[in-house]
């Protein structure tokens, strides 16, 4: 499958917006729409973000570029810190892989 010409991918998306919190879908869409939406106004969110599935509910991701923004969006709906690293790849994108362990170098 290809890519769309200036679309964002997950990558980008990662690069340079590496801030990420996740909420359920229940806590971010439908009625509570136009509220997250009003207040990331001023808020350095990514034009587009993603979604897994988890614990049988789906998950929306928010990504910014500002720390103090994904702090405020967290303080404010709350949701979860989001590691990018644990997104499923291919046609397997919406479920969620064991992260990683962090390696540090012992010089």
């Amino acid at each position: 499958m290809g890519r769309r010409k200036g679309e964002l991918t997950p990558n980008a998306v990662d690069r340079g917006w590496p801030h990420q919190i996740s909420l359920p879908e229940d806590a971010c869409c439908g009625e509570h729409h136009a509220t997250v939406l009003e207040f990331n106004r001023t808020l350095s969110v990514a034009p587009r973000g993603h979604a897994f599935f988890r614990d049988d509910r789906w998950h929306n991701v928010f990504c910014f570029a500002e720390r103090a923004d994904a702090e405020k969006f967290l303080a404010r709906f709350g949701g979860e810190w989001f590691d990018p690293s644990t997104r499923g790849r291919g046609n397997r994108w919406q479920l969620l892989k064991p992260a990683k362990p962090r390696r540090y170098y012992r010089g």
